[in-house]
């Protein structure tokens, strides 16, 4: 049986002036789907991603999550909606331990009104923080401040706190980007278990990386759709061959 379309891309046009970053693309992915968003620099990948995780405005089509428009909501609105964004650029508090980063997370989703509440009273949160920790290989340097953890680590604090909201979306921009090829294959281990539980959607340009992890890759270049399938398709593929594979 057909897994139910998770997020579903229409038309989606990212104009900066008269310049076309993108151009109606169309693409959807379905729940439990490991895919990622590949192509050569310049092809649109990071205003793609924007676009979808609602870090940039579309210039025209909708992106629908769970057949409901998103297109024009708020971006602290997508948590609560069931997607979670973790950026290329490591968005963590670094004067706080790695504990207090995902607290803090956690306690965006309890209330709104009552963020800096002592965390004793919320034993709760204090166990989840703990859970999170451990569910990403970081329950060893919890105590740690955020900003004196090796990068790799940096990123793996940032996905424990995009888990904070429970999402059924999960949304990374080139996860791997600065680590080492020891952080690589942690990262790469993580997100494969991640997928188990969720949808994931990457944007990558590992090419080697992503055609061992994902089940489905979609090609951009020059802001178009070029194809999309599962590993196999993509590597036989001519054009992609041509304009991207390519070069390497």
């Amino acid at each position: 049986m057909t897994a139910p379309v998770l997020l579903d891309v229409r038309q989606i046009a990212r104009y900066y002036g008269k310049f076309r970053a993108l151009g109606e693309v169309s693409v959807s992915f379905r729940q439990g789907e490991l895919a990622a968003i590949i192509g050569p620099n310049g092809a649109g990948k990071s205003t793609f991603f924007n676009v979808i995780s609602g870090g940039v405005p579309a210039s025209s089509g909708q992106v629908l999550f769970k057949g409901k428009d998103i297109t024009r909501i708020a971006p602290h609105e997508y948590a609560r909606k069931g997607i979670a964004k973790s950026f290329q650029i490591t968005n963590v508090f670094k004067h706080l331990s790695a504990h207090e980063n995902v607290r803090v997370a956690l306690q965006m989703q309890a209330t709104r009104f009552q963020l800096w509440k002592s965390r004793d009273d919320y034993p709760q949160i204090k166990a989840d923080a703990d859970a999170l920790l451990e569910r990403v290989g970081l329950a060893s340097v919890g105590r740690q401040f955020a900003g004196d953890l090796a990068h790799g680590q940096q990123r793996a604090l940032e996905i424990a706190m995009a888990l904070a909201c429970k999402p059924e979306l999960l949304l990374m921009d080139e996860p791997t980007a600065g680590m080492s090829p020891e952080e690589t294959q942690t990262m790469v281990d993580l997100i494969r278990q991640l997928a188990t539980e969720r949808t994931v959607i990457l944007v990558e340009h590992k090419m080697k990386m992503v055609m061992g992890l994902c089940n489905r890759l979609i090609v951009l270049h020059h802001g178009e759709l070029l194809a999309e399938g599962n590993p196999d398709e993509i590597r036989s593929n001519p054009e992609v061959r041509r304009v991207y594979l390519g070069q390497h």
